[in-house]
């Protein structure tokens, strides 16, 4: 018997498993590739919009400073551009929203949310395809 009340106390010593929340996706991510920085912060009504706070100096390659990479199509500067928006509240995650990519120069639907581990999952959609990224949070 008191090899159980030793064995429960332990038990109860030990921390719960935490489980993140998939809709707590605020905060500065490294993209996968590691070539830029986007800072998801509240759109002004409570749902995420991510923005382009950082590019790699190393990852331009045509002697342009981060401030001068535009996006092909608009001619507006990346650095400081809303690329992540119009997402809403699911069960699980953040979607229905939409992601511009300035590699690609194109816009694809939109799904977010926040794994376990603290990564955040990105999936950009065109239709039912969907491509599939992870981005480091940046404490």
């Amino acid at each position: 018997m008191q090899h159980l009340l030793i064995g429960l106390g332990a038990a109860l010593a030990m921390p719960a498993l935490a489980l993140a929340d998939p809709h707590d996706v605020f905060g500065q991510y490294a993209v996968e590739d590691g070539n830029s920085h986007v800072v998801i912060s509240d759109c002004g009504d409570g749902t995420p919009c991510g923005t382009v706070v950082w590019i790699d100096p190393a990852s331009i390659d045509d002697g342009r400073t981060p401030e001068e990479v535009m996006a092909r199509s608009t001619g507006e500067p990346v650095l400081g551009m809303v690329i992540l928006e119009g997402l809403e509240r699911a069960r699980n995650d953040w979607r229905r929203g939409t992601i511009y990519s300035p590699s690609a120069d194109r816009t694809y639907g939109a799904r977010i949310r926040l794994l376990d581990d603290g990564r955040l999952e990105v999936k950009g959609c065109i239709g039912p395809v969907c491509q599939t990224q992870h981005w480091t949070r940046i404490e």
